[in-house]
């Protein structure tokens, strides 16, 4: 058992936990895992946009790096070309100075990628981020491999689809919240191997239902009940489901009557000996969040993408990833990664480092690839880089950092706070540790003010059209005044045509209110013990006790819905 530097909360250590830590060579943690993912996020800028100029070129770019931030960042192009080496700003490490005050000082000086994606896989695809292989996509983030989508969040292998959170291999669908395999899925939460599917939750092999909950192969089924198709068709057309007014009663209804049925205890299928939340096709993973199609993890978050193995405290992307420790946005083929920030493509034996491409042996590098045996991004021969490796990890546990509130990081902890890019309110840590201002600067983080920077608006949202048939192709040009926030934002015409398509709304929200009020439907990534409401065994699960969920174990979920 051990107390947390941060919260004071005590946490414990399991014997398995320890032998991790052996294999990866690292010390046990002095952060409780909630602390230790919190600060993870707290190095993830996915939604806050900024346009600056390029340090290289002088364009104009869109970046997650504010132009009030000391760094020298640059366009893609230039940053992913052969214009600049980040050799140049190699430093030769001094043992009288603490190993991260020169990292940070590196850090300042090397060129920054303006977003985080693998460029050379994006096609028309400018306004995303943390995201790789896509085409024609907008504000399109934590996503890998979609065509034509927008607004997506978590998403992989999906095509056509807006306004969702966790879509998988899906198509044509609008407003979702974890679907797979799915198409024509509509205003609805987990959906698997489904199509045409409106204001439901909780699907699976069904076709044409409307308002459901906790249903299997079935078709035709309106509010659970059972209707011809001859008569399903014509309720449907009575619910006018392209009218806003009426979008808005049948959500408020159908979401009263999900709650009069049992959920499980997490959302998942397929898995083996596992405990967390929203977990798929897994096998020894444990107090984990969003993962798919790995074994052996815990504390692990946002693994999108299959697989990822043997690892612990690793948040953000798989591909092909094994033994990561402490990471966030690293993976496709990496190995052997400890404490890192953006490190991919065929990386192993990389520590302390960010925006590490295609690179092995590195330690306290920034902006490297394509390179080997480097610290703090100057070149050593083998045998010296592993005798200067030993003497910084010396150093670094003998003379931990100290920050403002005197939390200590040595060696096997990631940055500290003081080492990220970002104010706390530009990462993704503010969407599932949320914190007012007053809160996160008292815990000695950052915080930037938001500035004004409205367009002239030019119609509120009260003005839309009700229905979507009624809306002219004008209305792609107007500027519209979100009705919640009262920001700014635009139908585009990509969007447009797609609800027209589907006989669909618009929206009266802009899309980062649209996202936060579907990620907080979600589940969130802390997990609390309870008793199943059926048979009253202990259960470990999500859902909060207060919450009005009727929460039941997987046995006695699986037998009375599947």
């Amino acid at each position: 058992n051990r107390v947390c530097q941060n919260c004071k909360t005590e946490f414990r250590i399991e014997p398995e936990d320890f032998a991790f830590y052996e294999k990866m060579r690292v010390p046990p943690p002095t952060f409780c895992p909630e602390c230790r993912l919190q600060r993870r996020l707290m190095f993830r800028n996915e939604r806050s946009l900024y346009k600056r100029k390029c340090g290289l070129c002088g364009n104009d770019i869109i970046s997650v790096h504010s132009p009030d931030k000391p760094y020298k960042v640059y366009c893609n192009p230039c940053w992913w070309s052969d214009k600049w080496d980040a050799s140049a700003y190699a430093a030769e490490y001094d043992p009288s100075r603490n190993f991260f005050e020169q990292f940070r000082e590196l850090q300042q000086k090397v060129p920054l990628m303006p977003l985080m994606v693998d460029y050379p896989t994006m096609i028309q695809s400018d306004y995303t981020n943390h995201a790789g292989y896509l085409k024609n996509c907008y504000l399109v983030f934590n996503t890998d491999e979609a065509v034509n989508c927008a607004y997506l969040v978590m998403g992989a292998y999906s095509k056509e689809c807006m306004d969702g959170i966790r879509v998988h291999a899906s198509e044509l669908s609008y407003e979702n919240i974890n679907v797979e395999k799915s198409y024509g899925v509509h205003f609805s939460e987990d959906i698997e191997s489904s199509h045409n599917i409106y204001f439901s939750k909780n699907l699976t092999g069904c076709t044409d239902c409307f308002g459901c909950v906790n249903l299997r192969n079935r078709q035709y089924h309106i509010f659970n009940e059972r209707y011809s198709p001859e008569e399903y068709r014509k309720k449907i057309q009575e619910y006018d489901i392209g009218s806003f007014r009426a979008r808005e009663r049948i959500e408020e209804e159908a979401r009263r009557f999900w709650l009069k049925f049992p959920h499980k205890a997490f959302h998942g299928v397929h898995n083996v000996n596992a405990s967390g939340e929203y977990l798929y096709h897994t096998k020894n993973v444990r107090e984990s969040w969003m993962v798919n199609d790995s074994e052996n993890l815990k504390y692990s978050y946002l693994i999108t993408v299959k697989y990822a193995k043997d690892s612990q405290d690793y948040t953000e992307w798989g591909r092909n990833a094994e033994r990561m420790y402490e990471c966030i946005t690293c993976g496709q083929e990496a190995n052997n990664i400890r404490m890192c920030y953006c490190v991919w493509n065929g990386v192993f034996d990389v520590e302390y480092s960010m925006f590490v491409l295609s690179a092995h042996h590195m330690f306290g590098c920034v902006g490297m690839r394509k390179k080997e045996y480097h610290i703090l991004n100057k070149s050593y021969s083998k045998e010296e880089y592993e005798a200067l490796r030993e003497r910084i990890v010396a150093d670094m546990q003998e003379r931990p950092y100290r920050d403002a509130r005197g939390r200590e990081f040595s060696y096997g902890e990631f940055f500290p706070y003081d080492v990220s890019l970002f104010d706390y309110n530009e990462t993704t840590a503010q969407d599932y540790f949320p914190l007012a201002k007053e809160a996160a600067l008292e815990r000695g983080w950052r915080w930037k003010d938001k500035e004004d920077t409205r367009y002239q608006v030019t119609m509120p949202a009260s003005q839309l059209p009700d229905h979507v048939k009624d809306a002219g192709d004008s209305v792609a040009k107007e500027i519209i005044e979100c009705a919640s926030c009262g920001r700014a934002y635009r139908i585009i015409g990509q969007e447009l045509d797609l609800l027209r398509r589907l006989g669909l709304p618009l929206p009266r929200v802009c899309f980062e209110c649209r996202h936060r009020a579907r990620l907080s439907r979600m589940s969130p990534m802390r997990f609390y013990d309870r008793v199943c409401a059926k048979c009253g065994n202990p259960i470990r699960t999500s859902y909060a006790p207060e919450r009005p969920e009727i929460v039941y174990c997987e046995s006695c979920f699986n037998r009375e819905v599947v």
